[in-house]
């Protein structure tokens, strides 16, 4: 048995209560992982907020995509991406009803945790940083580019800033002023949105932007990336998935008329994880909560002003 948070009906985060669920043996091809940590992503509020429908027969909700923690038992033929995986192992992996203290998982998708990563590192980089990768690839983001990202504070945008710095881009993000000085850390120009922002951009980089990334999906960020960048097979977004289909950029993600990118972002984690262990990469960690408070959880990233990735505790 394992301790598992579930959505017992649909609505906002009083629905959240734990349960003592059964976790059978794994089957072939599957691993059983005893959860260190969990990472909370906003696609988890949108399951149990109704958003995706009400259909009574699905509840209780299991919620949680991603864990990390050690492997207790493997089922046959239990190969991953790096090879066959055995019982002690710490790995990290996307789930379905990952908040909980045991789950189980395909072993397809189960990679090696690094040692020198940290267990709450390890549970939240794989669902923003195959999507901050994502959102590179789709538009193309290299050496020489100059590169617009909105919400270049986020979790998503921070990932995505620092990876294309890394691969020789020159990154302007917008982000609140108390967040400046972290972007400059990172190798990016920050300038504030808000009203004037493609002049302020526009007097940062006068010969142009060559590509735009949306992690926010306002009408500013979008009417920005429109007014800035020519090539709209060069601007991306995964959040303003309307003005995607009616403007003709690209979207990405699970919303309507997206690209899901399930090849790119499933083979992400070397990167990610090569460079999280190498230092290379920031992943800031806005807070952390036990499993019982997942409630609490939900209302701080509900808030909007996160900073960074939350992650349960089992």
């Amino acid at each position: 048995m394992a301790t598992a948070v579930v959505a017992t009906a649909y609505g906002g985060p009083e629905v959240l209560s734990l349960a003592e669920v059964e976790v059978p043996a794994p089957g072939p091809g599957e691993v059983t992982i005893a959860v260190r940590a969990a990472g909370v992503n906003p696609f988890d509020h949108k399951r149990y907020s109704g958003m995706f429908g009400t259909d009574p027969a699905a509840l209780p909700l299991r919620l949680g995509l991603e864990v990390a923690g050690v492997v207790t038992a493997v089922g046959a033929d239990a190969v991953g991406p790096a090879g066959p995986i055995s019982v002690g192992d710490e790995v990290i992996a996307p789930v379905s009803g990952g908040y909980a203290s045991a789950v189980n998982a395909p072993a397809a998708r189960v990679v090696p945790k690094p040692a020198d990563v940290d267990w709450k590192q390890a549970a939240g980089v794989l669902s923003v940083g195959g999507t901050a990768v994502h959102l590179l690839t789709a538009t193309g983001v290299g050496p020489g580019d100059t590169v617009l990202i909105h919400g270049a504070a986020g979790s998503v945008g921070a990932i995505a800033a620092q990876l294309a710095v890394a691969r020789g881009a020159r990154v302007i993000g917008t982000a609140a002023a108390g967040r400046h000085e972290r972007l400059r850390g990172y190798g990016v120009e920050p300038v504030e949105y808000g009203a004037g922002l493609a002049d302020r951009v526009k007097a940062l980089a006068p010969n142009g932007i060559d590509a735009a990334i949306d992690t926010v999906g306002t009408d500013e960020a979008v009417d920005v990336s429109l007014e800035l960048v020519a090539d709209r097979d060069r601007i991306a977004t995964i959040a303003a998935f309307a003005r995607a289909g009616a403007d003709g950029f690209k979207a990405l993600g699970g919303g309507p008329g997206a690209d899901a990118g399930t090849e790119i972002r499933a083979n992400a984690w070397r990167e990610l994880l090569e460079s999280l262990s190498a230092g290379k990469l920031d992943l800031v960690i806005a807070k952390t909560f036990p499993l019982t408070d997942v409630a609490a959880a939900h209302e701080f990233v509900l808030d909007g002003h996160a900073g960074g990735k939350v992650i349960l505790l089992p």
